[in-house]
């Protein structure tokens, strides 16, 4: 279901999709090329790291490690724009990472966690490359369960010194990008120790290597060796004996400590100084889903070229091989994949935004706000992070053998992204995070989960889950006020009535958890056990959620492209996105009488009906995003593309002949 007329303006939707930060998407595609940024398989994994080296050597001259770093230290004070940059290094995934550690987790958590004293002796040092650094949280025994690491840091006031150590196996860094090579100095995340009491988790700074290269005293590293991809990342394991570094060493923007020992803090709840400064470390996370969202794109840049020109069986009666993407079976592989990537890509340039702004001063947050952010951050990180998974070894098996051959990227796209699922948090915990927030947003709103309080309202049949807007909030207000109902007789491509069934499934399954947990409040009640017997219901809550936000930003985007074609094509690459969501959970749909067993059928048809009038669009839809040839790199898509505008010029020669 398209309009017939409708065309892809290329100018407004590449001015639509590289969005606030289009300068940088521009310096990307102008700097990031030729021979040293080419895309080269086959390297053993020695050569590998030198190249990857070598490129950030390069871009460590340009203005992209200052972005996001303030104006003092030789920064731009461009939170975004540090993000962007990370996004588009998709000519190298190891490239993208070694970016992300270098500027973005050693260089953030000094910014974040540390004061000025700190900023202003070593930032302008990460900035120029000068010191190389790692970023050491994750240990063997301890992933996701960043509260309970056993790396320590124990105050001795006698010498003004912390002597960090790691006291066990488990309590070793693990993982850690940069430290089999190239790191000279770490940001270690350990338990403080002062006076005899345990403050919990701070961040100190500590070397790593002379300049030589060679370990420092007290310091072993390891390397992690080989791995499924990303080998132009230098991963390390570290372990610390006794090393001491000097009281200045802590990074102490929310716990100090005195020449005496003395711990002050300007947060008094250990609980929420933790999370605090964590949630100032929610950068990584929205830099990891939007570097995923990138090869996402490249993947099905790839297949959708590929399946535009390859031909397989005959056409009966015609002599002539039926075109890939003609089949719908191979539609329906691709483009629901493709509609919800450009729905992740608006989701994520939102969030992108929202963080720029709060971290600039612009429009700062208050603690709900920051709670809100961290919130989305980590779900849609994990949904982005998943679909890419899923995508590309979707893209793999549309390209057949081809898709297999290393020298068509697909395999080392896949390999590459495969560890982001886990890494900046693994991602069934982030959904558990989620809608944990959510569940906090329900306390507020109706009391505490305790059995009585829920009971009456349960009684008085008082439910109902807050729906924060999240974009365009007034746009959304009057379509979902304007919807039909429930009924046979409203219309599948009504926005208003999509954007109410997500949210109603959203509402529906937070109460449903928000009953189902509040047993765990009463007396003889195993708090653990109930909310471990609920963790398939706290998944479903936090993924609806996300799912009903990427819409609302996908609407938001919708609304800013101005009347004409590429308008047309959005909104019904829209009604794909929302409308293949429903046909993936139609059982809960089902299930809970919001459709009918007619009614889902009309779904399914309805997603077949927009994927067969995607099709003739579908290339130039995912060439929007602007990735150049030479980032894609596979002779695939490069021959495909080839005779792709071969064929258009002979068909305009023609005078349209072809397409009659």
């Amino acid at each position: 279901m398209t309009d017939r007329n409708a065309r892809v303006d290329d100018a407004v939707l590449r001015e639509l999709l590289d969005g606030r930060w289009a300068r940088v998407r521009q310096q990307a595609r102008d700097q990031v090329r030729g021979d040293r940024f080419a895309s080269v398989t086959g390297l053993s994994m020695a050569d590998h790291r030198e190249r990857v080296m070598d490129q950030l050597t390069a871009i460590a001259t340009t203005e992209v490690p200052g972005y996001g770093f303030p104006a003092a230290c030789g920064g731009a004070d461009d939170v975004g724009a540090s993000v962007v940059a990370f996004e588009m290094l998709v000519c190298d995934l190891s490239l993208m990472v070694k970016v992300g550690v270098q500027w973005g987790l050693f260089g953030g958590a000094i910014q974040a966690l540390g004061t000025e004293r700190h900023h202003a002796e070593y930032l302008p040092r990460v900035i120029s490359l000068d010191l190389p650094g790692c970023f050491a949280m994750t240990e063997t025994g301890h992933g996701s369960d960043v509260q309970r690491l056993r790396t320590t840091a124990t105050y001795d006031a006698d010498t003004e010194e912390f002597v960090v150590h790691t006291p066990d196996e488990a309590a070793r860094k693990d993982y850690i990008g940069n430290a089999a090579r190239d790191g000279r100095m770490a940001v270690v995340f350990a338990q403080l120790i002062t006076q005899g009491e345990n403050h919990g988790v701070h961040a100190l700074l500590v070397p790593l290597r002379y300049a030589s290269g060679t370990p420092l005293p007290g310091v072993r590293i390891e390397d992690c060796g080989p791995k499924a991809g990303l080998n132009g990342v230098d991963n390390g394991r570290i372990w610390f004996d006794q090393v001491r570094v000097p009281r200045t060493a802590l990074l102490d923007r929310y716990g100090a400590v005195a020449r005496d020992g003395t711990y002050t803090s300007p947060i008094d709840s250990p609980n929420r100084r933790f999370f605090t400064m964590l949630g100032t470390l929610v950068r990584g996370r929205i830099s990891v889903a939007g570097g995923s969202g990138t090869a996402t794109k490249a993947a099905l840049a790839i297949a959708l070229r590929y399946a535009d020109t390859r031909r397989q069986f005959e056409r009966s009666g015609t002599g002539e091989e039926v075109v890939l993407l003609d089949y719908l079976a191979h539609q329906r592989r691709l483009l629901p994949a493709l509609a919800r990537t450009f729905a992740l890509h608006f989701a994520q340039e939102e969030l992108v935004s929202a963080l720029h702004d709060s971290q600039t001063g612009r429009a700062p947050l208050d603690e709900h706000g920051q709670r809100e952010l961290e919130s989305r951050a980590a779900g849609l990180k994990a949904v982005a992070t998943w679909h890419a998974t899923r995508t590309i070894q979707t893209c793999r098996e549309a390209c057949g053998g081809a898709g297999y051959l290393a020298e068509n990227r697909l395999p080392q796209l896949k390999a590459d992204t495969d560890v982001f699922t886990t890494f900046e948090g693994d991602n069934t915990v982030l959904l558990q995070l989620v809608a944990k927030g959510l569940l906090t947003d329900y306390r507020d709103a109706f009391g505490d989960l305790d059995p009585l309080p829920m009971a009456r309202l349960v009684a008085r049949q008082f439910l109902g889950a807050v729906i924060e807007r999240t974009a365009a909030r007034s746009v959304i207000e009057r379509l979902v006020s304007a919807a039909p109902g429930r009924g046979e007789e409203a219309d599948l491509y009504d926005r208003g009535w999509q954007l109410a069934l997500l949210e109603d499934r959203e509402k529906h399954i937070v109460e449903g958890l928000a009953r189902r947990l509040r047993r765990a409040g009463a007396e003889d009640a195993d708090a653990f056990e109930v909310f471990n017997n609920a963790q398939d219901h706290v998944l479903a809550a936090g993924r609806a959620h996300v799912d009903r936000v990427v819409l609302e930003a996908f609407v938001a985007a919708i609304d800013r492209c101005p009347e004409g074609g590429t308008r047309v094509l959005l909104d019904r690459l829209c009604d794909l996105y929302v409308l293949s969501i429903v046909e993936e959970d139609r059982a809960w749909f089902l299930e809970h009488e919001r459709l009918s067993a007619s009614r889902a059928k009309a779904v399914t048809q309805a997603v077949n009906a927009l994927c067969q009038g995607l099709r003739p669009h579908a290339v130039d839809l995912v060439e929007g995003f602007g990735l150049l040839d030479e980032w894609l790199a596979a002779p695939i898509a490069l021959g495909a593309e080839a005779a792709r505008q071969d064929t258009q010029q002979r068909a305009a020669s023609l005078g349209g002949a072809l397409r009659r």
